[in-house]
């Protein structure tokens, strides 16, 4: 027996920020048709923000009257027990009503079955295995996207069809269900990293105590996941070991995953994760004008006058200006790093082209200058770079003011936005880390964006 979950919710599921379920529909199916269905919206005891009625239909209004969870919870336990927990992205559905069984003080267990993974698995090769362009591709009708009713009922008819499918497939006709969702690693270590969706986010392994020991991100965090557990590293035997429980934050940008994570790595500082850790950036290279000569400069963070990049230290920041003044043979004199009066000993040895000695004009010397400011720096003082969201109907977008990083945010894509201040009111606003900078720099020159100048 199956019970075919699906939810709608006011905000979104992890530790350190929770939404509440406000529309919920189980379709119980007997293994060859649906033999019973429950459905009713809920009232979330908190205020349903214009984003999410916006994707769902559901107001604040229509919440107003409804039944609290606590008063549909003998039916949730009723229409779910002795049968598989089926949903599209299941942990999503799952975890969300098992958290809210559990401020009732009730430890909701469910065998779960997710028809993104068995899509997968029986349909691989498809470019996206999101509910609605499955739907799409197969002929499923949806008359009630992002309601719990119209989404359920289209999971059920997708369970139809892959039920069909592995029956007639050799390589499942003696595997149970269970075992086509078995991977190579030990149960107990499975039944936590299943609560991971197979989508674009940042996830989290936690320890015993709930302590973040250390934090990744993927397009796909499911596999991302399990990877950890076929390397032979020391580090990552021990990181398994403690590994107790797992959280994640979907993205949908690939982009966004990049800045979270860099973000989250130094908020939390996890013990098995060694990359970005530092948040104290001491020093810049400074850019400045001597003699009408462009001219780069080390300088404390507090001196910064026109900050081109900042580091954590300054070994850091002089091992970047040695390797500018390598590549493009620029003047020790003029970057600071000689106290020589007359011609800089890299125009000695032929890696300066003379700007020191008078050999080089000015103007031929600031192209090369400018060409390595162009190219450690943003093509506009404030913009917005949009990108893929959460799930279908929704954008992200990611905005930089004054060239620093200051967030990102989710909107409707069908929403009618006004201009850029109404934008702002769906922006999650950010700390400023320098390095922020880098992964955006480093993202535009690699992947085409859609990129708007704000003015």
């Amino acid at each position: 027996m199956f019970a075919i979950v699906d939810i709608e919710t006011c905000g979104p599921k992890y530790a350190f920020q929770k939404g509440r379920i406000i529309d919920i529909c189980i379709v119980v199916h007997d293994g060859l048709q649906v033999v019973d269905k429950f459905s009713t919206l809920i009232n979330p005891e908190c205020t349903i923000g214009s984003f999410y009625t916006s994707l769902s239909g559901i107001s604040n209004e229509m919440v107003q009257d409804a039944p609290k969870f606590h008063e549909v919870a003998k039916e949730i336990l009723h229409y779910t027990e002795g049968k598989i927990f089926v949903a599209h992205n299941a942990s999503f559905d799952y975890n969300f009503i098992k958290d809210e069984f559990a401020s009732l003080g009730y430890k909701f267990k469910r065998d779960t079955l997710c028809t993104v993974r068995l899509s997968r698995k029986l349909m691989p090769g498809k470019k996206s295995y999101s509910l609605g362009n499955l739907c799409a591709s197969l002929g499923i009708e949806n008359t009630a996207r992002h309601r719990a009713e119209g989404d359920a009922v289209a999971t059920t008819q997708l369970l139809d069809l892959l039920l069909q499918l592995k029956t007639q497939s050799a390589q499942y006709k003696t595997a149970s269900l269970n075992q086509i969702m078995t991977s190579r690693i030990d149960n107990i270590k499975k039944y936590i990293l299943d609560k991971l969706p197979s989508s674009t986010g940042v996830y989290y392994f936690l320890n015993k105590n709930q302590q973040i020991i250390y934090i990744g991100k993927s397009i796909d965090m499911y596999q991302r996941a399990v990877s950890h557990f076929n390397s032979d590293l020391k580090k990552t035997k021990q990181l398994l070991h403690e590994l107790t429980n797992v959280d994640f934050v979907e993205t949908g940008s690939e982009l966004i995953a990049l800045l979270l994570e860099s973000e989250e790595i130094k908020k939390h500082k996890p013990i098995y994760n060694t990359a970005r850790k530092k948040d104290t950036f001491t020093h810049c290279i400074d850019l400045i004008e001597k003699d009408k000569i462009q001219s780069f400069q080390i300088v404390p963070l507090e001196n910064s006058v026109n900050s081109i990049l900042s580091f954590t230290s300054y070994a850091a920041a002089r091992e970047k200006l040695e390797f500018w003044i390598q590549e493009n043979s620029l003047c020790l004199k003029y970057c600071g790093l000689t106290t020589e009066e007359s011609v800089c000993f890299h125009h000695q040895i032929k890696k300066c082209n003379g700007i020191c000695a008078g050999l080089e004009t000015a103007a031929d010397y600031n192209l090369r200058v400018n060409q390595v400011v162009k190219n450690n720096s943003f093509q506009a003082d404030t913009f917005l770079v949009f990108d893929k969201g959460r799930q279908a109907g929704e954008r992200a977008f990611i905005m930089v003011e004054n060239r620093r990083y200051i967030g990102y945010g989710y909107f409707d894509e069908y929403a009618a936005i006004a201009d850029t201040e109404e934008l702002k009111s769906y922006l999650e606003n950010k700390k400023y880390y320098p390095d922020a900078n880098d992964i955006l720099r480093g993202w535009l020159s690699q992947k085409r964006r859609e990129v708007k100048v704000i003015k």
